[in-house]
This record gives C-alpha cells, structure tokens and sequence, in this order.
C-alpha cells in the first residue's frame, strides 16, 4: 500500500477520493484515463527545478538551448503584452520537466569580455539547482573558461561539462582535453545536429533534483520569501533599508547563509520575512549602458527563489515598457505578485490622473494584483505593505475542491456558452484545479476553446473565488474523437 505516502505528487493537489472520482468522470465523458492523467500531473507539477547554461561568448549556449527546448520556445502564450525576450524556458526530457536560463541572449562586450562572461555565470549560478558548463571543444580550454571553473567550485552546485562543436570522431579528442578543467567527464556534443545531446541531457538529469531545493512554504516553516524587484534606481534598495532599518533581524551564522549576503531577514508586522534583494548583486559589478540583459537575469534569479514578487515602480515617471516586462517575467514565472508605486508622495495631481490612466491602460493584464502606493524615502505607507503581500500569498495558496469548481463551470456554461464556430459549439464538460501556487487549472473540452473565451473564464474565476495577487494557469484538453485515433 505504498502508494498512499506519494499519492499527492501523482494527482496533483487532487485527494485520493476526489482523484477516484474525477477519473470516474472524465471516463463516462470518453475520456482517454492516460491523457487525463498526463494533463493533471502536468498541471499539478510543483516548482521545477532550474539549470543554468553558462560560458564564453560564441560557444553555442543558446542553440544548445534551442536544441533541449525543441519547439517549446514556439509556444507563444496567448496573453496581451508578453514580450519574449525571456532568459527562463521550460523543457522536458525523459519525461522530466525543468527549468532553464540562458545566458546566450546577449553577449555584447560591456566591460571587458571576461567580467562579463563572469558577471552572467554569477546571476545564473545563483538562480540554478544545477549548472551546464559549454565549452568551444575546437577552441579548448581558455583563461575565461578557467575563470568560470573557479566561480562554480566555489557556487559548489553539480555540474556538467559539455563540450561543444564535436562534429567527428576527430572532435572526440578535443573534447577528451577537457578533461583538465576538473569537471569531470566531458560531455561531447554537437549542438549543431544533436549528436551527443541525448546522453548529456541524462546526465543532467542525474545531477538536477527531482524538484528544487527551496521547498514552497512546505513543512520547512522557514520564513515567506519576497523578491523586491523593479528596474534600476527605481528604489529598490532604499525601501530595502527603509524597511530593515526598523528592524534588522540578526542572521544566524548558517553554513549557506554566508554565500548569499544579498538575502535579508526582516521582521515586519510582528513576522520575519526573507527579502530577496536584487539590487546586491549590482554593487560587486558596475555596469552602465546595455545592462538590461543583467538586470533581467538578476531578476530572474531572485524570482526563482521567491514566492511573492513585489515590483517597485517609479511613479514619477511613464510606466516603461522594462516595467511591464519585469512584471511579465513574475507572473511568467508563477509567482505571487504584488505592485508598489514608490515616491508617491513627491507627485501632483495632474500626475496622479495621468498615472492612474497608465495604469488602467498599460498593466489591465494584471489588475488582480495589490497595489500599494509608498515612499521608500519618507517611509510613507510602508505598513500597507504587509497586508498587500499576506493578501497576494493567500490568493496564491488557493484551492478549489473540484465538486465545487464543476458547479461554478456548470453554471457558466449555462449563462454564457462558447460561440458556435464552424457550426460547432465547443463546451466545457468538467474540470480540475490540479495545482496551487500557482492555482493551475485543467479543464477537459469537446472542442477547442478559443483565447477570448479562456479570459473570460478567467475573469470569472477571480469574480468568484478571488484569487487576488497570483497567475491563474488554465489548460484545455480536448477530447479525442473515439475510432478515429491517428
């Protein structure tokens, strides 16, 4: 009987009982059981683990990434305003799913090649459970790549060793060299045409967990942890000390606590929090023009580590299109998300009419989010920030139990069906939410709901339950027709 002990990871955040019965369901429905099983645990799926993919310029980091993702970078969501200048995707392999950032996207020489090469390894390390090292394998070893050995012996993550560019049985040799590095054993790939990607993506999953370190909130009871985030000199680390000089917590000398010195504990409205500041990083390497590339893999790391994201936006000035990418990158990220305008009190009233119209127009995509209005500088308002995260956080931990959510779906397919399309009218038949933090979502169709009608369901969700501050992820699965199976 020992199924009972991992039942949970198996249904998603489904009990055994209503698992039973929803199988019952979606069988009388002509239901496939394995592809409704497939779709639960998809969506049921806690935080995955992420791997990092770092080194030299024109090693061929990102067509090894395409090459793991495959077509999965196509997948375009269909949300208004995400841009697609990520640093993060998902993959899969072996039926495994993860995470990975890239540090190929932008390779411009910013302050000398060899910083930067490490300043990316730097932010990309510190977001991973796992690190792919690529080296040119034509090239050999270089200084550079000596360089990016010691920030990983001393990040102490698993690596893997990939050596690129091995096209031949000649190559293989190069790639043996590599050996020196004190890797381990060198992986050799082409990136190029695939050869050799099968057995370093096993390898990789050997050295990732099953899922991340940072258990969610789990039965660790360590403190809730916040990503202040918000594009630079928005005052990001002003409101860090505005907040910790009240009340800086003393940290434990920890083994592991030391690596990280940008991680604060403070104590707020009588709970300790552990802020994720991002604006830590920055004050080791000084960077000025074309520094967004850095920026977005700073955030990108502290939002892997955190639960709630909590966005400065400058509101003296236009909300930018950097703002609404960080922002995107938080909820693409499944990430409780809270938003706090910060030098409120220094704007005048035609300002305060012009960015409440900003804010309608420019961020309607995440008007479920609190929104708390400060001053880092004055301390104005700095209690509301409290119950603004608590708020989100609890929106993020929401579960429907699914006889209830079946009932909420039947009444709207009542009021408000799915339009006919090509003489056919798609309709929800029943659904489940497999997963929370985010709340995730699978609802079974006969036919294929369009994106308008998906918002809406959307919408009519936060109506209904809430949900304030967190995504919602909502997958359709259509049933196959029975006989005619390709």
């Amino acid at each position: 009987m020992n199924d009972q002990n991992h039942s949970g990871d198996e249904h998603g955040a489904l009990g055994d009982a209503e698992y039973a019965e929803f199988m019952e369901l979606a069988a009388q429905e002509g239901f496939d059981p394995e592809d409704v099983e497939g779709a639960i645990g998809e969506a049921g799926h806690g935080p995955l683990p992420v791997l990092a993919v770092v080194g030299r310029p024109n090693v061929g980091k990102s067509t090894l990434v395409n090459r793991i993702i495959g077509r999965r970078e196509a997948v375009v969501e269909d949300k208004p305003g995400v841009t697609r200048d990520r640093v993060t995707y998902e993959a899969e392999w072996a039926g495994r799913r993860f995470k990975i950032v890239d540090t190929g996207g932008w390779e411009q020489d910013v302050l000398g090649i060899d910083a930067s090469v490490a300043a990316q390894a730097e932010y990309a390390i510190e977001a991973a459970d796992a690190v792919v090292f690529v080296v040119d394998s034509t090239v050999g070893a270089t200084d550079t790549d000596e360089a990016v050995v010691r920030l990983l012996r001393k990040a102490g993550k698993p690596v893997v060793l990939c050596a690129n560019k091995v096209d031949g049985l000649s190559g293989e040799a190069d790639a043996t060299a590599l050996w020196s590095l004190g890797l381990g054993q060198p992986h050799p790939v082409s990136s190029l045409h695939g050869r050799g990607t099968g057995d370093m993506l096993d390898a990789i999953l050997e050295a990732l967990p099953e899922a991340p370190a940072q258990s969610f909130g789990l039965a660790t009871g360590g403190p809730r942890r916040i990503a202040l985030i918000g594009r630079p000199n928005v005052g990001k680390s002003s409101l860090l000390n505005r907040v910790a000089n009240e009340d800086r917590v003393v940290v434990n000398e920890v083994a592991g606590t030391t690596r990280d010195p940008v991680d604060e504990l403070i104590e707020l409205g009588g709970i300790t929090w552990k802020f994720i500041d991002t604006a830590g990083i920055r004050r080791r390497v000084h960077l000025q023009e074309g520094a967004d590339y850095y920026a977005s893999l700073r955030t990108a790391a502290a939002v892997e580590k955190a639960e709630v994201a909590v966005v400065l936006i400058d509101a003296s000035e236009s909300i930018s299109v950097q703002d609404q990418r960080i922002i995107t990158m938080a909820v693409e990220a499944g990430r409780a998300l809270v938003i706090a305008y910060n030098k409120w009190d220094t704007l005048d009233e035609e300002r305060r009419y012009y960015l409440e119209r900003e804010i309608d127009t420019e961020l309607a995509q995440v008007a479920w989010a609190p929104r708390v209005n400060v001053s880092a500088q004055t301390g104005r308002h700095m209690e509301k920030l409290v119950p603004a995260i608590e708020t989100a956080l609890a929106g993020w931990e929401t579960r429907i139990p699914t006889g209830r959510l079946n009932a909420f779906l039947g009444e709207i397919v009542a009021s408000h069906p799915h339009p006919v399309r090509g003489g056919k009218q798609p309709r929800i038949l029943f659904g489940t939410q497999a997963g929370a933090k985010p709340p995730r979502f699978v609802l079974f169709a006969s036919g294929f709901l369009e994106a308008g009608y998906r918002r809406f369901i959307e919408r009519r969700l936060r109506e209904e339950f809430g949900f304030e501050g967190t995504p919602i992820h909502i997958s359709v699965r259509v049933r196959e027709k029975r006989g005619r199976k390709k």
